[in-house]
């Protein structure tokens, strides 16, 4: 999974992405500190895998990953090379979804480009960057396909559903917010990599003192979650001043703060669950002697499919999967016992992978 981190300059971007990978970006009071995209990965964290550890002591564990592009800070007129420029729209193409972060709080020592706070302007000032890079890329995928459909009118539904879509954004609405008629033409305008088309995780940053007394009071993020309802987008409450101070502590150590903190759980972990809701995520396991490893997956996934994400052979030459539920395999204390105890289930081609589902596939290529 592929992340990119926008925002406008000064909202705690960069040190949100610090926080969340320890990769050291610059972070600092004046827009632009963040020239090129600095690339951080994430292990997801995951106490099954632990689990499966002690049971198999394997060689080496290894879990899901995430991998996270900070942009640099956007501007008004950024898709017409204000600030940085376009450029730093490329960056965002190829992720799989958006954490846009909002400053959610008031400082006087941190300088805002607009000069005060308003979330929903700032989401909107983004928005129309990444709407008029799309309709860049549109009005030149239209002039392409209407010289092709000359020849080709099976075509002309393509170049209706691109019309669609260009009317929508120049009316200021997102990709996202464009009613499809069937899958395919979503995976058609999947296939456009549109910015605007691309799930968005809201990050509103708030103050220590909002996140530790109740955030959700915070005027600011009540407006960032009614925003997002309205897009079926998601919300997650951080707070990037606390979690840069969380990066640098180990496990113990953040354990203890975050209880003095009264907060169960850090940004990273509600980021990712946030992520995995949002891109309808889960997780499969496979174990043994050699390797505990957990496998990303899209739910609703078929075995063979899944298999795939192992060796593109497994989903070639699928027999079938040997499948237990992970609370079954730590339950009975082993596989063989548990295959003993007749959980331990044969699975074929049309199984559904469920989130935790420990695997051994068989197969024959």
């Amino acid at each position: 999974m592929k992340l990119g981190i926008v925002g406008l300059p000064n909202v705690g971007k960069s040190t949100l992405f610090n926080s969340l990978t320890k990769g050291g970006a610059e972070s600092a009071n004046y827009p632009f500190c963040t020239i090129d995209p600095n690339i951080g990965i994430v292990a997801v964290p995951d106490e099954r895998l632990q689990a499966l550890d002690k049971i198999y002591n394997a060689e080496k564990v290894t879990p899901a990953i995430i991998e996270f592009v900070d942009i640099a800070g956007l501007v008004k007129g950024a898709s017409h090379g204000e600030g940085l420029g376009n450029k730093f729209l490329s960056h965002i193409r190829e992720v799989d979804a958006i954490v846009h972060v909002v400053r959610c709080f008031e400082d006087t020592n941190i300088v805002h480009v607009e000069g005060s706070i308003d979330p929903i302007r700032d989401i909107e000032t983004i928005n129309l960057e990444l709407i008029f890079s799309d309709i860049e890329i549109l009005d030149r995928r239209i002039q392409k396909t209407e010289k092709a459909a000359k020849a080709d009118k099976g075509l002309l539904k393509e170049l209706e559903i691109l019309e669609k879509i260009k009317k929508a954004l120049e009316d200021g609405k997102c990709a996202r917010n464009v009613p499809l008629e069937s899958d395919e033409e979503k995976e058609f305008v999947s296939s456009l990599n549109l910015l605007t088309y691309k799930p968005v995780l809201y990050a509103a940053n708030v103050s220590e003192e909002d996140l530790i007394s109740n955030a959700e009071d915070n005027s600011y993020v009540k407006k960032v979650k009614e925003y997002a309802k309205a897009e079926n987008s998601e919300v997650f409450v951080i707070c990037a001043k606390i979690e840069e101070e969380i990066a640098q502590l180990d496990e113990e150590e953040k354990k203890l703060f975050l209880e003095d903190l009264g907060i169960s759980d850090t940004g990273l972990d509600r980021l990712i669950a946030a992520s995995y809701k949002l891109l309808g995520l889960i997780s499969f396991l496979t174990a043994g002697p050699k390797e505990v490893r957990a496998w990303t997956i899209v739910k609703g996934t078929k075995a063979p499919q899944a298999a795939g994400k192992i060796h593109s052979d497994f989903e070639r030459g699928f027999i079938r999967a040997e499948v237990i539920s992970f609370e079954d395999l730590i339950a009975c204390g082993n596989y063989t016992i548990a295959k003993e105890k007749g959980l331990v289930r044969l699975e074929g081609k049309d199984y559904v992978v469920q989130d935790g589902d420990v695997i051994i596939f068989r197969f024959n290529v």
